[in-house]
């Protein structure tokens, strides 16, 4: 039996969501084009007769953390190099690879790593090499892997390629286990997502979801949720013309939220104001950061 932790690190849209998603065929991590999207470290765990790999998503690093918010983000990317058997080093093909490399040399890694070149669906040929060859000479470097999460990832050929790195061990968790977060902790990521999804400027990042009530019930799960903001004409924004908005939201949020569970919901959104949430160490910790 192999167990380990293969963590994944990489600058923001450089697509780690979406390749742990791909990885357990399953809809773990919110995916937005809109970068910073992932805030909380994301394990999926993956479990056969064979092997228990559980692989981490992370907060896209960050230069320059302007908020507590973003300080958080970066302890989380901490936490995961601390503890990584593996790390998954993910570069979308299309950005600039010294930058990238410089962020991956910074990470001091003290474990192996496998350089991801993502969107390779997006490119030629000649420029996938060219990243190949740019990568392979690096010192962290351990091997290299060309892949398209959005379009197509073979996970039995991914496996193949990560399982030597994995040390022999027991499991560290129960073989049922997706992950180790609450069924709460996605209902309120699925709910983030439609922000993203629906809303405008700044408002996504101006804003969280706390889920105060989940109670499961004969025909169908009841959720009461808060969609925290900074100001008012956010709060505005996000209720819409005649409750339009979070309208939407709700509506797109619920459907993802039964796809998940596979159970019919019952949802109710909530807007609240709570100025400078994001550099409020008690507020942050209220919300699970």
């Amino acid at each position: 039996m192999k167990s380990g932790f293969i963590n994944i690190f990489g600058r923001p849209n450089a697509g780690k969501s979406t390749l742990l998603n791909a990885l357990m065929g399953e809809k773990l991590a919110i995916v937005s084009g809109k970068v910073q999207t992932t805030r909380h470290r994301i394990k999926g765990i993956l479990t056969t007769d064979a092997f228990q790999l559980i692989f981490s998503d992370t907060p896209g690093i960050i230069d320059a953390p302007r908020y507590k918010l973003h300080e958080k983000m970066m302890l989380a990317v901490k936490e995961a190099l601390e503890d990584a058997d593996l790390a998954l080093l993910l570069v979308d093909v299309n950005e600039n690879w010294e930058e990238a490399n410089q962020i991956f040399t910074d990470l001091h890694l003290k474990v192996p790593a496998l350089v991801v070149i993502n969107k390779i669906d997006t490119t030629n040929k000649e420029k996938i090499n060219e990243a190949e060859t740019f990568f392979r000479q690096q010192k962290y470097c351990h091997g290299v892997l060309a892949i398209s999460a959005a379009t197509g990832l073979s996970q039995k050929k991914f496996i193949k390629v990560v399982l030597p790195f994995i040390p022999e061990g027991p499991p560290y968790f129960d073989g049922d286990d997706i992950s180790d977060l609450q069924t709460r902790f996605f209902v309120g990521e699925l709910i983030r997502e439609k922000i993203y999804e629906l809303a405008q400027e700044e408002i996504p990042y101006q804003a969280t979801v706390m889920v105060q009530e989940y109670k499961e019930k004969e025909s169908l799960v009841k959720i009461v949720a808060d969609i925290i903001v900074h100001r008012e004409t956010q709060k505005m924004i996000l209720i819409g013309k005649q409750g339009s908005m979070i309208k939407k939201i709700g509506t797109a949020a619920r459907k993802d939220i039964e796809a998940f569970i596979g159970q019919k919901v019952f949802l109710e959104l909530f807007v609240k104001v709570k100025p400078k949430w994001r550099d409020n160490e008690l507020k942050l910790k209220e919300y699970g950061y």
